[in-house]
């Protein structure tokens, strides 16, 4: 009965955050007192669940990433785009994977298809597991030290525990938590985010006296954040990112908008080391994919527009005529036609989104032609898998 009520109270944490989310990557550069964003790279492109990113080294990423239906641990190159899995577990999917401090080793969230629940730790090379707490149901975790370890943990209400794994001790310090846990850096500390008041709060916890104290207040109804190595915090809020240093400010500063990427929700943080590379996880809805599709027409960049098709892509004429089914001779027949007309160029007149469907009214022009037509997009997992077209 225990085991079944842990697992219903984790679910809807990784339910929230699944439903094709997705894992960029921001050159992070600092003028002045502000951090900004650039160069903005999609490094998970898959479909399903990307999410939970933590930074090994300066360029390698580990990350919870969907394959074979289930949740696997993904090692990922971000300079050479080289990516490899660490994890295969038959029975179980992992989640928030985390270097352990001095081992070639990580640990991670295993969720056992029998609803069993605990911490592993996980060899890098090999992907061998052990496990390293049994007697908690962990949900997010960070290492304060080689042998002490604060977790959000789960049961009536969540609790941030610290546990002494050597000795495998564990003190619970608060209830009603948030799940962004960070070491604060240039000290011993650690960060939460407590949920007791209406306002919730960043806060600061001393594992070994257990003593806690106020940074700040979060963004509204906002729970995910990073520090960067000079002792910013770094909060997204929908699709805008804010920056808030306790040393100098009293209030937070937007730093980025990811409007122009057409990217929504953001959630989990990650910084490297150095706190030039900045991992956002944010998820890209229907309206956003077809956006994409829509800009890579007009600019007849033919690799973007294909990108947002799935490999199964069908195209038909209104009512059930299919038109054209294979993306290979999609791209050739678009490819072609962006070739051949440079200046072709669509309009919407009109857009309605219902779940995940897009229905546009659209207006283009081409060698001095006119067209019009309605096109019904279908996305699925992050892709366009199904267009019907009306024309006029």
């Amino acid at each position: 009965m225990r085991t079944t009520l842990y697992l219903l109270l984790f679910l809807p944490l990784l339910l929230n955050a699944q439903g094709g989310t997705e894992i960029y990557v921001f050159d992070l550069n600092k003028k002045g007192d502000q951090y900004q964003l650039i160069n903005a790279q999609n490094l998970s492109e898959n479909n399903g669940y990307d999410n939970q990113p933590s930074f090994l080294d300066e360029q390698t990423l580990v990350y919870a990433s969907t394959r074979n239906e289930q949740t696997d641990i993904a090692y990922h190159n971000i300079i050479s785009g080289e990516k490899k899995w660490i994890s295969n577990t038959e029975n179980g999917s992992e989640y928030s994977p985390l270097k352990i401090p001095n081992q070639d080793a990580l640990s991670a969230i295993r969720l056992d298809k029998d609803g069993k629940q605990l911490l592993y730790s996980y060899d890098i090379k090999t992907g061998a597991s052990t496990p390293i707490i049994e007697d908690l149901v962990i949900g997010y975790h960070v290492w304060a030290n080689n042998n002490t370890m604060v977790s959000f943990v789960l049961g009536d209400q969540s609790s941030l525990v610290v546990t002494n794994t050597k000795k495998n001790k564990h003190k619970t310090i608060e209830k009603n938590i948030g799940r962004a846990l960070f070491k604060i850096p240039g000290t011993d500390l650690v960060s939460y985010i407590s949920k007791k008041n209406s306002q919730w709060e960043i806060r600061s916890l001393n594992p070994k006296s257990g003593k806690t104290k106020k940074i700040t207040h979060t963004l509204e109804a906002s729970e995910d954040m990073i520090w960067t190595p000079d002792g910013t915090i770094l909060m997204g809020k929908g699709n805008k990112l804010y920056q808030f240093n306790p040393k100098t400010d009293t209030e937070w500063t937007k730093i980025a908008s990811l409007e122009k990427e057409y990217l929504n929700n953001i959630s989990r943080l990650a910084v490297n080391p150095s706190g030039t590379k900045l991992a956002v996880v944010v998820n890209e809805s229907p309206e956003t994919i077809v956006q994409k599709q829509l800009d890579a027409y007009n600019e007849g960049d033919i690799k973007a527009f294909m990108a947002t098709f799935s490999d199964g892509i069908t195209l038909y004429n209104f009512p059930e005529t299919v038109s054209l089914s294979s993306k290979a001779l999609m791209e050739a027949n678009f490819g072609g036609f962006f070739d051949q007309y440079p200046d072709l160029h669509v309009e919407i007149d009109s857009r309605i989104v219902i779940g995940n469907k897009v229905i546009d009214e659209e207006r283009g022009t081409y060698a001095d032609k006119t067209f019009h037509a309605v096109a019904i997009y279908e996305v699925n997992h992050g892709k366009i898998t199904k267009v019907t077209f009306i024309r006029k």
